[in-house]
């Protein structure tokens, strides 16, 4: 039986024995765990769920790729590509815009 190709046409990666979607994420999390080993980010996590609430009921979650503390900010950080900002993660975006604070998606090209 042959396999169905990647919906996004990614090639998935492994590097430390962790399993990324695709090649452009798994270099930025060489980038970052650099980064980590200079000191110039801190706490650093692969996958971090963020509860999606609205009026304050929970609705689901959003998935980002990593977490990191950056100058005593927390940045939320996802790679991207134009086939996966999809309506779902735009809507998912736009609600975590509105927490207080907002949570603000860094997108990495």
């Amino acid at each position: 039986m042959k396999r169905k190709p990647p919906k996004y046409r990614n090639q998935p990666t492994i590097i430390d024995g962790v399993r990324f979607a695709s090649k452009k994420e798994a270099e930025r999390y060489k980038i970052l765990s650099l980064l980590e080993s200079q000191g110039r980010i801190k706490n650093l996590r692969l996958q971090p769920r963020i509860p999606l609430m609205v009026n304050g009921v929970k609705i689901g979650h959003y998935v980002a790729d990593f977490e990191y503390k950056m100058n005593d900010k927390i940045v939320v950080e996802d790679v991207k590509s134009s086939a996966t900002k999809t309506p779902v993660y735009k809507l998912k975006k736009k609600i975590l815009e509105t927490y207080d604070p907002p949570v603000v998606i860094t997108e990495v090209y």
